[in-house]
């Protein structure tokens, strides 16, 4: 979570931040993975140095993500047994996964067009 940002409760209790950067786990991966490959742990810190993600972020749902992504073709893995400490799965993106990401943030943009109308519109109120 990026400093600065407070995290706002919804109704009784219930952290809106988690709800908010749930749909963006796999993108974020991918993201970080078109950069250069990398293991879960280490992407997951990637995630939280981008604000993408907050310690409360579970790794069962990255390593959940990773294997889903891989499932569908977005990403690949191989074991990687040099090296120091125990055997680690390094994931890769691939060209499906290149075409989901770009088709994303494509999206995104336009979904980045009618926050920006959204917030207009409520300051015009003000």
């Amino acid at each position: 979570m990026r400093k600065g940002r407070k995290r706002r409760r919804r109704g009784p209790g219930g952290a809106t931040y988690a709800r908010r950067t749930k749909s963006f786990v796999q993108p974020s991966l991918l993201l970080l993975l078109r950069r250069k490959e990398g293991h879960g742990y280490a992407l997951m810190e990637g995630m939280k140095s981008l604000g993408l993600a907050d310690d409360s972020l579970n790794p069962s749902v990255v390593y959940r993500g990773l294997r889903e992504m891989e499932d569908w073709g977005w990403v690949t893995s191989h074991w990687d047994t040099e090296g120091a400490g125990p055997s680690r799965r390094v994931y890769r993106i691939t060209g499906q996964g290149e075409e989901y990401l770009r088709d994303w943030v494509g999206e995104l943009g336009e979904m980045r067009e009618t926050l920006d109308r959204f917030v207009e519109v409520y300051s015009e109120d003000d």
